[in-house]
């Protein structure tokens, strides 16, 4: 955990906080589907990274994106249980000769244990926020079709920016 290192994790948390308030927030396809690329913070923490500084991080980036989109503790809240267990499923899917330092990424991963890492972590903060957003399962099928429209959309965003990043 160098400086260098942690300064890019800063500019990783302005650069998503921002195009989230800024941008994703605005855009719901088909009345569905809602870009939540916060999660990719989460997404490229290192193995060896402290679980406390893990969580602070995604409290902070949550409850600013919470204090500019209007969402009282929402992302906040899901950001820090998706963080919470990030350790636990970045440990099912390393590989085994994995070194200490290793990044969370497609490069260090390989794909195939990438893509099912990063989908279940998008999956768990969607369905966490959606589910606080919607307070009831009253509209059940709306809030399923929310949570897939909004996972699967996420998942594509971050699967290209990840290729993009290689």
């Amino acid at each position: 955990m160098t400086i260098i290192d942690e300064l890019r994790r800063l500019a990783l948390f302005v650069v998503l906080s921002l195009t989230q308030v800024l941008v994703f927030n605005h855009i719901h396809l088909f009345g569905y589907a809602t870009v939540l690329l916060v999660v990719y913070f989460v997404v490229m923490i290192p193995r060896n990274y402290p679980r406390w500084a893990l969580l602070l991080w995604s409290f902070f980036l949550g409850l600013f994106v919470d204090l500019f989109s209007n969402t009282p503790g929402m992302a906040a809240a899901s950001l820090t249980l998706t963080a919470f267990l990030q350790p636990y499923l970045l440990y099912l899917f390393e590989p085994r000769e994995a070194p200490e330092n290793m990044r969370s990424a497609a490069a260090s991963m390989g794909f195939d244990k990438f893509a099912p890492y990063a989908f279940i972590l998008v999956f768990i903060y969607t369905t966490v926020f959606l589910t606080i957003e919607a307070f009831t399962f009253f509209n059940w099928l709306e809030w399923c079709l929310k949570i897939v429209g909004s996972t699967l959309l996420t998942f594509m965003l971050l699967l290209a920016l990840e290729t993009i990043r290689k």
